[in-house]
Protein backbone atom coordinates (compact mmCIF):
# COMPACT_ATOMS: atom_id res chain seq x y z
CA UNK A 1 0.00 0.00 0.00
CA UNK A 2 1.29 3.46 -0.75
CA UNK A 3 -0.33 5.55 2.05
CA UNK A 4 -0.42 8.90 -0.45
CA UNK A 5 -2.39 7.24 -2.78
CA UNK A 6 -6.52 8.07 -2.92
CA UNK A 7 -8.59 5.04 -1.82
CA UNK A 8 -12.31 4.64 -3.09
CA UNK A 9 -13.98 3.20 0.27
CA UNK A 10 -17.70 3.56 -1.75
CA UNK A 11 -18.85 5.35 -4.78
CA UNK A 12 -18.40 8.93 -4.43
CA UNK A 13 -16.33 8.33 -1.31
CA UNK A 14 -12.53 8.35 -1.20
CA UNK A 15 -9.78 8.68 1.49
CA UNK A 16 -6.83 10.94 0.84
CA UNK A 17 -4.11 13.20 1.94
CA UNK A 18 -5.09 15.77 3.49
CA UNK A 19 -4.30 19.54 2.00
CA UNK A 20 -3.70 22.51 3.90
CA UNK A 21 -6.72 24.32 2.03
CA UNK A 22 -8.88 21.09 3.18
CA UNK A 23 -8.80 22.08 6.77
CA UNK A 24 -11.00 25.12 6.12
CA UNK A 25 -13.52 22.49 5.48
CA UNK A 26 -12.61 20.88 8.47
CA UNK A 27 -12.49 23.32 10.73
CA UNK A 28 -16.23 23.83 11.26
CA UNK A 29 -16.56 19.92 12.68
CA UNK A 30 -13.72 19.86 14.48
CA UNK A 31 -14.68 23.12 16.38
CA UNK A 32 -18.12 21.73 16.97
CA UNK A 33 -16.44 17.99 18.19
CA UNK A 34 -13.88 20.32 20.46
CA UNK A 35 -16.56 22.60 22.27
CA UNK A 36 -19.83 19.71 22.84
CA UNK A 37 -16.91 18.58 25.45
CA UNK A 38 -17.76 14.85 25.14
CA UNK A 39 -15.06 13.22 23.52
CA UNK A 40 -11.80 14.81 23.26
CA UNK A 41 -9.56 15.99 25.12
CA UNK A 42 -8.55 19.35 23.74
CA UNK A 43 -9.42 22.79 24.84
CA UNK A 44 -12.24 24.29 23.64
CA UNK A 45 -11.42 27.71 23.35
CA UNK A 46 -8.16 26.16 21.04
CA UNK A 47 -8.44 28.91 17.76
CA UNK A 48 -8.47 27.54 13.93
CA UNK A 49 -4.56 28.18 13.73
CA UNK A 50 -3.67 26.00 16.79
CA UNK A 51 -6.18 22.91 15.66
CA UNK A 52 -4.02 23.22 11.86
CA UNK A 53 -1.25 22.63 13.62
CA UNK A 54 -2.24 20.16 16.21
CA UNK A 55 -4.39 18.54 13.02
CA UNK A 56 -2.03 18.90 10.28
CA UNK A 57 1.58 19.64 10.89
CA UNK A 58 2.05 17.36 14.14
CA UNK A 59 1.18 14.15 13.05
CA UNK A 60 3.15 11.98 10.00
CA UNK A 61 0.25 12.23 7.72
CA UNK A 62 -3.62 13.51 7.94
CA UNK A 63 -5.83 12.56 5.75
CA UNK A 64 -9.72 13.67 4.68
CA UNK A 65 -12.91 10.97 3.90
CA UNK A 66 -14.25 13.32 0.98
CA UNK A 67 -17.64 13.03 -0.88
CA UNK A 68 -17.67 14.49 -4.69
CA UNK A 69 -19.95 16.86 -5.50
CA UNK A 70 -21.94 18.51 -8.05
CA UNK A 71 -19.11 19.52 -10.98
CA UNK A 72 -19.71 23.04 -9.64
CA UNK A 73 -19.85 22.49 -6.02
CA UNK A 74 -16.74 20.53 -5.60
CA UNK A 75 -15.92 18.09 -3.24
CA UNK A 76 -17.13 17.59 0.53
CA UNK A 77 -14.71 16.53 3.26
CA UNK A 78 -17.01 14.43 5.51
CA UNK A 79 -14.26 13.33 7.97
CA UNK A 80 -10.44 12.97 8.95
CA UNK A 81 -7.85 11.68 10.83
CA UNK A 82 -4.26 11.79 11.79
CA UNK A 83 -1.62 9.59 12.48
CA UNK A 84 1.79 10.34 14.70
CA UNK A 85 4.18 8.45 16.64
CA UNK A 86 2.85 7.31 20.18
CA UNK A 87 5.88 8.24 21.74
CA UNK A 88 10.28 9.22 20.70
CA UNK A 89 13.12 6.91 20.23
CA UNK A 90 11.77 3.35 21.99
CA UNK A 91 8.52 3.92 22.06
CA UNK A 92 8.10 4.90 17.71
CA UNK A 93 6.76 1.47 16.59
CA UNK A 94 3.54 2.40 18.12
CA UNK A 95 1.22 4.55 16.38
CA UNK A 96 -1.43 7.19 17.29
CA UNK A 97 -4.38 7.85 15.39
CA UNK A 98 -7.33 10.90 16.13
CA UNK A 99 -10.15 10.45 14.10
CA UNK A 100 -13.30 13.12 13.74
CA UNK A 101 -16.67 12.66 11.58
CA UNK A 102 -18.78 15.77 10.80
CA UNK A 103 -21.93 15.31 12.18
CA UNK A 104 -23.75 15.31 8.44
CA UNK A 105 -22.07 12.32 8.54
CA UNK A 106 -22.51 10.27 11.47
CA UNK A 107 -23.49 6.89 10.82
CA UNK A 108 -22.29 6.20 7.88
CA UNK A 109 -19.35 3.92 8.68
CA UNK A 110 -16.51 6.57 8.20
CA UNK A 111 -15.06 5.93 11.72
CA UNK A 112 -14.72 2.25 10.67
CA UNK A 113 -13.27 2.65 7.34
CA UNK A 114 -10.72 5.47 8.73
CA UNK A 115 -9.37 3.18 11.24
CA UNK A 116 -9.41 0.19 8.75
CA UNK A 117 -7.10 2.22 6.46
CA UNK A 118 -5.42 3.93 9.39
CA UNK A 119 -4.24 0.80 10.32
CA UNK A 120 -2.87 -0.15 6.76
CA UNK A 121 -0.95 3.55 6.64
CA UNK A 122 0.52 2.20 10.00
CA UNK A 123 1.65 -0.35 8.58
CA UNK A 124 2.92 1.24 5.69
CA UNK A 125 5.04 3.55 7.74
CA UNK A 126 6.62 1.21 9.74
CA UNK A 127 4.69 0.75 12.72
CA UNK A 128 4.06 -2.07 14.97
CA UNK A 129 1.00 -1.01 16.93
CA UNK A 130 -1.48 1.11 17.54
CA UNK A 131 -2.79 3.08 20.68
CA UNK A 132 -5.24 5.24 21.49
CA UNK A 133 -4.53 7.16 24.66
CA UNK A 134 -7.89 8.30 25.82
CA UNK A 135 -11.04 6.98 24.78
CA UNK A 136 -13.82 8.36 26.70
CA UNK A 137 -15.62 5.42 28.34
CA UNK A 138 -18.77 7.00 28.08
CA UNK A 139 -18.55 7.09 24.20
CA UNK A 140 -19.91 3.74 23.75
CA UNK A 141 -20.43 3.67 19.86
CA UNK A 142 -16.55 4.64 19.80
CA UNK A 143 -15.16 1.73 22.61
CA UNK A 144 -17.45 -0.69 20.69
CA UNK A 145 -16.05 -0.25 17.32
CA UNK A 146 -12.44 -0.07 18.33
CA UNK A 147 -13.03 -3.40 20.44
CA UNK A 148 -14.68 -4.89 17.12
CA UNK A 149 -11.71 -4.08 15.11
CA UNK A 150 -9.40 -5.81 17.60
CA UNK A 151 -8.32 -2.75 20.34
CA UNK A 152 -8.25 -4.06 23.97
CA UNK A 153 -8.77 -1.86 26.51
CA UNK A 154 -5.19 -1.91 28.74
CA UNK A 155 -5.87 0.66 31.19
CA UNK A 156 -8.61 2.94 32.87
CA UNK A 157 -7.74 6.35 33.60
CA UNK A 158 -10.66 6.89 36.48
CA UNK A 159 -12.18 9.93 36.32
CA UNK A 160 -9.94 11.08 33.53
CA UNK A 161 -12.36 13.10 31.64
CA UNK A 162 -14.71 15.96 32.65
CA UNK A 163 -17.46 15.31 30.37
CA UNK A 164 -20.14 17.90 29.36
CA UNK A 165 -23.19 16.55 30.14
CA UNK A 166 -21.72 13.76 32.43
CA UNK A 167 -19.40 15.61 34.66
CA UNK A 168 -16.19 12.89 35.71
CA UNK A 169 -16.32 9.89 33.52
CA UNK A 170 -13.48 7.37 32.91
CA UNK A 171 -11.40 6.61 30.16
CA UNK A 172 -9.47 4.10 28.16
CA UNK A 173 -6.08 3.03 26.73
CA UNK A 174 -6.95 0.87 23.81
CA UNK A 175 -4.01 -1.17 22.10
CA UNK A 176 -3.79 -3.08 19.17
CA UNK A 177 -0.33 -4.62 17.94
CA UNK A 178 -0.86 -4.86 14.25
Amino acid sequence: MNPDNPIQIAPGLRIRLCTEEDFAQIWPFFRSIIQAEETYAFDPAMSEEQARHLWLQLPVKTYVVEQDGLAQHGSRILASYYIKANAAGPGSHVCNCGYMVSSAAQGMGLARQMCEHSQQVARALGFQAMQFNSVVSSNKVAVQLWQKLGFEIVGTLPKAYRSASLGLVDAYVMYKWL
